[in-house]
């Protein structure tokens, strides 16, 4: 934490109100739909205002800081995308706090490899609840699924990832509200994170 000097020579602390955060962006750059430059991007956060604004590969992973008491970033961001690229871009936004939590609660050993997929679906609130497991009708055999609040982590052997739950969703309400990413791409946003 950034310790700020005050006047009679001691220091406070709560005139820190900056926090890192995670925006995840829906369906950019798939299949050649919604293309977007990072560069772009980059220069779309930095005009709202957001500082160490950094992008990770093109499926639309922006991690910046802001003041933590700025409401409506979603809104904000979703609005200036649809103004410099002309469409409609969902977006989500996690804190370092919460990846972190995530990232605790999923198996070190949860990996995505030759072996192994494991993907982190992201919720938008209106499905965020324990009870969104239910929808997806998961073979215990080969694959899990873990609920931690704000995403649902899918771990499969590769050898059946056809007969998985993850193409099962395609379609559903809970799929219509939510953004994936694999395992190595999270962890590799954490570390982003860290300034």
């Amino acid at each position: 934490m950034i310790r700020l000097k005050v006047g009679d020579g001691g220091y406070n602390s709560d005139l820190n109100k900056t926090e890192v955060f995670v925006a995840l962006l829906r369906g950019i750059n798939v299949g050649g739909n919604n293309k977007v430059e990072m560069a772009k991007l980059k220069a779309v956060f930095e005009s709202l205002g957001f500082t160490e604004v950094k992008t990770y590969i093109n499926s639309g992973n922006v991690v910046f800081a802001d003041s933590k008491d700025k409401p409506n970033k979603e809104q904000l961001i979703e609005k200036a995308i649809k103004q410099e690229f002309g469409y409609s871009v969902p977006v989500v936004i996690r804190t370092q706090a919460a990846i972190e939590m995530l990232l605790n609660k999923v198996p070190n050993e949860w990996a995505n490899d030759a072996n192994q997929k494991t993907d982190v679906m992201f919720l938008w609130d209106e499905v965020d609840d324990p009870e969104v497991v239910k929808v997806i009708d998961y073979n215990p055999e080969f694959e899990h699924i873990l609920y931690v609040p704000g995403s649902v982590v899918w771990n499969v052997d590769r050898e059946h990832i056809k007969q998985g739950s993850g193409i099962k969703l395609i379609g559903t309400k809970p799929y219509r509200k939510m953004t994936a990413r694999n395992i190595n791409t999270v962890r590799k946003l954490a570390e982003l994170m860290k300034f």
